[in-house]
C-alpha cells in the first residue's frame, strides 16, 4: 500500500514540476517587456500564478475524477477549470486592454471575472453539499 502512495507522491510531484516549468517558459515572453512596469509588472505575475495553480489543481482534480468517478470531484474540476478560465481572462486583459473593449459593449471586464468567481465558488459549494 506504501509503495502505490509513494508512486501517486511521486506523480504529483512531477506533474507539478511540469506544470510549472511549462507555465514558466511560456510566461517568458509575456513577463519580460513588464518587467521595468514596478506594480504592473507584480499585477501580470500574480494573474500568471493564479493560471500555474489553477491548471495544476484542475489537472489533478480531473486525474481523481477519472480514478473514482465522483459527481462531487466532477463539480470540483469545473469549478477550478471555471477559475483557470478566469484567471486567463482577467491575464489577458492586464496584458492588453484593447482586446476586450469591442466584445464587452459597456461591460467591464472585473464584472465578468466577479461572475465566473461568483460561479466557481457556487460550483465549489455544490460539489461540497452533494451526498454522492
Amino acid at each position: 500500500m506504501s509503495n502505490v502512495l509513494l508512486l501517486r507522491t511521486n506523480l504529483t510531484t512531477i506533474l507539478l514540476i511540469g506544470v510549472l516549468c511549462a507555465a514558466l517558459t511560456l510566461s517568458m515572453p509575456v513577463i519580460f517587456p513588464e518587467l521595468l512596469h514596478g506594480h504592473h509588472a507584480a499585477h501580470v505575475l500574480l494573474h500568471i500564478g493564479g493560471v500555474v495553480l489553477s491548471s495544476f489543481i484542475t489537472i489533478l482534480a480531473a486525474l481523481s475524477y477519472r480514478m473514482l468517478r465522483s459527481k462531487r470531484l466532477l463539480l470540483t474540476t469545473a469549478a477550478f477549470a471555471t477559475f483557470m478560465f478566469t484567471q486567463f481572462l482577467l491575464l489577458a486583459y492586464v496584458l492588453d486592454a484593447r482586446l476586450f473593449s469591442f466584445m464587452l459593449k459597456g461591460t467591464h471586464i472585473y464584472e465578468v471575472g466577479h461572475l465566473f468567481t461568483f460561479i466557481t465558488l457556487g460550483l465549489l459549494a455544490l460539489g461540497v453539499l452533494r451526498h454522492d
